[in-house]
């Protein structure tokens, strides 16, 4: 392999991921590409980035599973009132189904339980087979030298112990407590605040071998890419 490319927190940006993989000039059989999750809500396209992941994948690039295809997960396997909620009601999870052509008019309401069940169609059919192949996404990949993961990892448990929620959800106690040999690469918290300055979407190298990408497409920022072989950042807006 010529190069690792890895990219995170896509969400529904299916147009800035294919002008960003052109940018890199990607090549699948000279590249490994890494993807760090986040591939659905909030943004225009969430069916259309899943899509390309799978085919991104079947060419031989490694996808994570992100904490908004967790809750995705959970919401539409039954985990409970609060999950679905959670993700359609809080975190962009409407534009995810809307993306599949399901409205709310191809949801059956449950009001004695405040959520939704998806009635059945093609259209269902096709998210959940979707699902099928999120659901079996990886939550860390560990080489010699790197950590790449969704959101980071826990400053005092081996990763190989760490529940995968900690992985996909973890903040605070991981950008200022880790102090491990590997460089960990991230996403899930944008750039901008890691670097506490609301206009700064670049990559963000932290003191204690840390790299956080989340560029915060989805929200006027940019999506970047980090060729971790030459050191070499890339991004679209």
């Amino acid at each position: 392999m010529k190069r690792t490319l890895v990219i995170s927190d896509i969400h529904g940006e299916l147009d800035k991921l294919n002008r960003l993989l052109e940018l890199v000039n990607y090549d699948s059989e000279l590249d490994q590409l890494i993807l760090l999750g986040d591939y659905v809500d909030r943004g225009p396209d969430p069916r259309g980035v899943i899509k390309k992941v799978m085919e991104l994948k079947a060419a031989g690039a490694l996808a994570l599973k992100g904490n908004h295809e967790d809750m995705m997960i959970k919401a539409l396997t039954g985990a409970g009132n609060d999950a679905w909620n959670r993700w359609f009601k809080r975190n962009g999870g409407d534009k995810t189904l809307l993306s599949y052509g399901i409205s709310q008019e191809l949801l059956i309401e449950k009001p004695e339980q405040d959520t939704y069940e998806l009635a059945p169609s093609e259209r269902a059919v096709e998210l959940l087979e979707d699902l099928a192949f999120l659901q079996e996404l990886d939550h860390y990949i560990e080489t010699e030298d790197y950590i790449f993961v969704h959101a980071g990892v826990h400053p005092t448990i081996p990763i190989y112990k760490t529940d995968p929620y900690t992985l996909m959800w973890i903040r605070e106690d991981f950008h200022q407590g880790y102090e491990g040999q590997k460089t960990v690469v991230f996403g899930h918290t944008t750039t901008n605040g890691l670097h506490r300055d609301v206009d700064n979407h670049e990559i963000y190298y932290g003191t204690n071998r840390i790299i956080g990408i989340d560029g915060g497409a989805v929200y006027g920022g940019q999506l970047n890419a980090l060729d971790v072989t030459n050191n070499k950042a890339y991004a679209v807006k």
